[in-house]
């Protein structure tokens, strides 16, 4: 297995944040602020905090804006406004709050700047040399400008992101829709595409896809379950599947 492939893969989709970015982080801390300022203006200052690993992993990553807000709220009970696009930045509906936390971000982003994964970046640059196409699968919406200022916006060809999938009605992760809009884009076959996410939500658009290889990027240490939700294969960083060694896991 070439580079740690099936040779029946002739394109690699990868997600943005925690993959080819190292901003899976800040999106992490500004969910973070966004939701505990919700819940402390709601439930006073006893209210139980957004955590990073349950809610965060399993409740909104991966997800697409609005969808990963209605989850959380609905798993404590709490409903608001939907509003619209034309919402102003506030906690008071799901298009407001998403708003608010898309601020919260873009300060961190312009006042912090973007970290590349180097290890993904070393690694698309070793597929497209072999010929394979390659492809950006995210939710979200700043897609474009992160790479841009990551200076990787050269190396895919396919884009995927929220702003494309909102135009084309694209359901968000865990449904396949937009990997399989990738696929197309680049007129392959899912059997042919290997998948490369680090969020459980992305693993099950893999396996319900039904693409040809599904890699989970382990940044958190959970390979156990990113294995349960339909990895092939796990590695820490994507240097290991040039050496092919993958992670041991319990893969169901």
């Amino acid at each position: 297995m070439a580079l740690g492939l099936p040779g029946t893969v002739r394109a690699c989709l990868f997600d943005l944040d925690g993959v080819i970015t190292d901003t899976a982080s800040v999106h992490a801390a500004t969910w973070k602020e966004a939701f505990d300022a919700l819940l402390q203006q709601r439930e006073g200052e006893g209210f139980l905090p957004f955590t990073l690993e349950k809610d965060y992993r399993e409740l909104v990553d991966g997800r697409p804006r609005a969808e990963g807000i209605r989850s959380f709220l609905s798993s404590r009970g709490i409903k608001l406004p939907e509003g619209g696009p034309g919402s102003p930045p506030s906690l008071d509906t799901v298009h407001g709050l998403g708003l608010w936390k898309s601020s919260l971000f873009e300060e961190r982003i312009r006042a912090e700047g973007v970290k590349v994964c180097q290890d993904t970046m070393d690694y698309v640059v070793a597929v497209r040399d072999r010929g394979l196409l390659t492809a950006v699968v995210t939710s979200s919406a700043n897609c474009r400008e992160i790479l841009r200022a990551a200076g990787a916006e050269t190396l895919f060809d396919a884009w995927i992101d929220g702003i494309v999938a909102a135009k084309r009605g694209l359901r968000g992760k865990p449904n396949p829709d937009t990997f399989l809009a990738a696929a197309r884009d680049l007129g392959q076959h899912p059997s042919e595409c290997a998948i490369f996410e680090d969020a459980l939500a992305g693993m099950d658009a893999g396996r319900s896809g039904h693409f040809g290889w599904v890699v989970g990027v382990d940044r958190v240490s959970q390979p156990d379950a990113l294995y349960a939700h339909g990895a092939d294969t796990v590695v820490a960083d994507l240097s290991c599947l040039i050496e092919a060694a993958p992670i041991k896991g319990a893969r169901p």
